[in-house]
């Protein structure tokens, strides 16, 4: 089972919490779960941003919790940073440009 945040210590985990915040979430995933199309366009998400939020409804087939471990194993390089309620953060960092910077 892969680790919430594998890879992320706690005071990185908080400091991207607190810039997930304000965001929005660009993504929704419904009855058909995690399937190609939302991981492809998740990647693609990543292209522009490095950190995202996603919605889980209630009609998906598992749980925000589920839900996101299977899009830490579907999107390559992502980390999940939290989950709560049904709402998931997800960061990847970008290889070229990235923007947000970590605290050690």
């Amino acid at each position: 089972m892969a680790q919430p945040g594998g890879g992320l210590n706690p005071r990185q985990r908080a400091h991207l919490k607190s810039l997930a915040h304000p965001l929005r979430p660009i993504a929704q995933v419904g009855k058909g779960g995690v399937d190609e199309d939302v991981a492809r366009s998740l990647a693609d998400a990543f292209q522009n941003r490095e950190l995202l939020k996603v919605k889980v409804l209630e009609s998906a087939p598992t749980s925000a919790k589920e839900t996101a471990e299977q899009l830490g194993v579907r999107v390559s390089g992502a980390k999940v940073v939290q989950v709560i309620g049904r709402t998931i953060v997800l960061y990847r960092q970008h290889p070229d440009r990235p923007e947000i910077r970590l605290p050690t």
